[in-house]
């Protein structure tokens, strides 16, 4: 069976897409640690990162850190976070948001209940932020 993620990126389920390439594709997490966060996943259905073919991953982190640079942008954040947790989707992907501080990495604090106009204004200033690049 495909991972939720394989089911987004065939477009089986919605997504809110701020990057697409051959291998790599980017969207808003549905939960979110802050405003913005995004995951960066790989089309191949790989369940643990530390098994991606070596371009395949070198290819995600380059696309993480051009997402990483744009919300920070976007967002007006000193940072971006990344983060691979891996245990809730299997379905290798990288997460990258908006940080201000250490609380914005505790998974404890996401949030369940964003509604779509504050999706849909994230996924806008995100691919402004990567058009002015």
């Amino acid at each position: 069976m495909a991972s939720v993620f394989s089911q987004i990126i065939a477009g089986d389920l919605p997504g809110r897409f701020v990057h697409r390439d051959d291998d790599v594709v980017a969207f808003l997490s549905i939960a979110p640690l802050t405003p913005g966060h995004t995951l960066v996943v790989p089309r191949a259905e790989v369940d643990d990162w530390t098994t991606l073919d070596p371009a395949l991953w070198s290819h995600v982190t380059a696309v993480a850190a051009r997402i990483g640079a744009a919300v920070r942008r976007a967002f007006d954040a000193p940072r971006a976070g990344l983060v691979i947790a891996g245990f809730e989707v299997p379905h290798a992907h990288v997460h990258v948001f908006p940080a201000r501080g250490m609380a914005d990495f505790d998974f404890a604090n996401v949030r369940h209940d964003v509604p779509a106009a504050e999706l849909d204004d994230a996924q806008a200033r995100i691919r402004a932020a990567l058009e002015k690049e």
